[in-house]
């Protein structure tokens, strides 16, 4: 993610803070906020979410939409979006993902616009994620080909398996922060592809070691250690198939 691929496997990438409220949360907060940034994100929608529900006796489920109080608000293009509710922000950019330079301005210009609307006391979490999804021609792999982040099998586990999930959490920063990692298979599309799920999921997991002056800080430092364990994970002929851009 440090380095700039043609053939990107990033489908989403997303900025998430939590926080301690400063003063009770005023519906009028979201439109605030979205006068602050409706030059770049002129698009506004309330969010949906599904409940399920069923009848008597188990009989199949009904999904039913129903609002949130969830504001959303696109770019244009409606690739980048800020989302705002209590005591929530979140700032996600969906396929093609630029680089962090281009990114880290967007997520900023919301934090900004939100602690001057919000007036929150302090943050309670920060988040940062890469979501990649990385299809591989051919039917069959040898997963050891292209990643160094795979299942470990003993000498007597059946290797011909049809799918797979692994995953660990690594604290950083004498435990301050957490990166959560996981790998898992995916339906392939299109078909005679093998398609992997490779998450990034790097949280503050000590609130009070991060305020809201060093939030960016923060950042920098989460972003670095999710590009370098990005990196680890994947073998040079994978890396070859991203096609990676120099200059």
């Amino acid at each position: 993610m440090g380095r700039k691929y043609k053939n990107s496997p990033i489908i989403e990438a997303l900025c998430e803070f939590r926080f301690e409220p400063g003063q009770p949360w005023d519906l009028t907060i979201p439109g605030l906020l979205y006068e602050k940034i409706r030059q770049r994100f002129p698009l506004r929608r309330q969010a949906n979410q599904f409940r399920v529900s069923f009848g008597p006796g188990q009989e199949p489920a009904q999904a039913e939409s129903q609002s949130t109080g969830r504001m959303q608000f696109f770019r244009e293009d409606e690739k980048a979006l800020v989302q705002v509710d209590r005591d929530l922000l979140v700032v996600n950019h969906l396929k093609p993902y630029p680089t962090w330079q281009h990114f880290l301005p967007l997520i900023r210009e919301a934090f900004d616009a939100y602690r001057q609307v919000a007036e929150p006391s302090s943050v309670r979490r920060i988040g940062l994620r890469y979501i990649n999804r990385i299809e591989i021609p051919g039917p069959r792999i040898e997963l050891g080909d292209y990643f160094c982040f795979t299942p470990r099998l003993g000498p007597d586990v059946p290797k011909d398996f049809a799918s797979f999930i692994v995953g660990i959490q690594v604290p950083y920063q004498n435990s301050r922060d957490t990166l959560r990692l996981q790998a898992t298979t995916a339906a392939a599309q299109p078909p005679d592809t093998v398609a992997i799920m490779l998450d990034l999921d790097y949280f503050l997991a000590q609130p009070t070691q991060a305020s809201l002056e060093t939030v960016f800080e923060w950042l920098e430092v989460a972003h670095g250690h999710t590009e370098e364990v990005f990196e680890a994970c994947i073998t040079e002929r994978l890396r070859e198939t991203f096609k990676e851009v120099t200059g």
